[in-house]
């Protein structure tokens, strides 16, 4: 039978939140005080689990640097981040759906020309991706950003790889005056999300893979339209229907067309058999509805240095 401390804490605790408290963040407070504790009484942890949930947390923290997100794969994989982007970006079927943003964004990828190659030097089947950036009325959007990121053909990106000299499988790059942007790659690859830390060991005591369908990552964005956040998906991935971090959408999910054409693959740069894919993404008008952030690792670990510093 509870006692009376069971009934009563979560209200008294709630009732310690300053009457001045900025109204979202009380709402905020208030509403994770009231799931934690009825995440207590649910299941009744006991105290050695209690401290094992304390020393997960502690060692997630630990993972995390200028590079690496452990908290953001942590919420990749519970889930969160897809049903967070789904309350935020709710999509009437016109736009392109946005999905996560992943763990390995960074600033400052190199600008490449309308047709250029973000994979020079690296080994991998050859593709090529073509499309348009468009309003929901169909006008091209000329001067549109790209801001593209890929893992390479072993499924690592640049920041889990030592001396790579500089940002790789990264580019920028902007749509021409019909609103057409082209560019050269490597066809990309299913990979595992890395085990090496807390999200490793979790996933492993639920009995899950950490596979992530092949995909490529596009932030597009215009002036006066709404920023997309997205991946295009390689149709036929064995790793679609299930993905460590629920982030597939059927509309994502592109045919990457295999050719033995040599005049073909002239056309585009490259050499025969290459991968080809086209993608038409459409951007809504700029409103009240919340933008997308682009958040690197590393700015997680700028706030944290700058709130010390202010303390000191």
């Amino acid at each position: 039978m509870p006692n009376e401390l069971e009934v009563t804490l979560t209200d008294a605790v709630i009732a310690r939140l300053a009457d001045g408290a900025e109204p979202r963040f009380r709402r905020i407070a208030q509403s994770l005080i009231r799931h934690l504790h009825d995440f207590v009484r649910d299941v009744e942890p006991t105290e050695e689990e209690w401290f094992e949930a304390i020393k997960f947390l502690t060692a997630t923290g630990q993972k995390c640097d200028d590079k690496r997100q452990e908290f953001i794969l942590l919420s990749d994989v519970l889930g969160v981040s897809m049903l967070v982007d789904a309350v935020n970006h709710r999509s009437s079927g016109a736009t392109t759906e946005t999905t996560v943003l992943g763990p390995f964004f960074v600033h400052g990828a190199p600008e490449i020309e309308n047709g250029g190659d973000m994979a020079a030097g690296w080994p991998g089947e050859p593709a090529y991706v073509s499309g348009r950036v468009l309003s929901t009325e169909g006008r091209p959007l000329p001067g549109a950003l790209l801001d593209l990121w890929q893992s390479n053909s072993e499924g690592n990106y640049d920041v889990q790889i030592a001396d790579t000299g500089g940002k790789q499988l990264r580019a920028k790059l902007r749509t021409d005056a019909d609103g057409c942007f082209r560019f050269r790659t490597i066809l990309p690859t299913s990979y595992p999300v890395p085990t090496d830390g807390p999200v490793g060991l979790i996933l492993n005591r639920m009995g899950r893979h950490p596979m992530r369908p092949a995909h490529l990552h596009f932030m597009v964005s215009a002036p006066g339209y709404e920023t997309v956040v997205t991946h295009l998906f390689v149709k036929g991935d064995p790793y679609l229907e299930s993905d460590v971090v629920f982030g597939v959408k059927d509309s994502l999910v592109v045919d990457f067309r295999r050719s033995e054409s040599q005049a073909e693959a002239q056309k585009a740069g490259l050499t025969a058999p290459f991968y080809s894919a086209s993608y038409d993404f459409v951007l809504r008008p700029a409103g009240a509805a919340k933008q997308q952030a682009a958040r690197a690792a590393s700015d997680a670990v700028q706030s944290s240095v700058r709130r010390q510093s202010e303390k000191e």
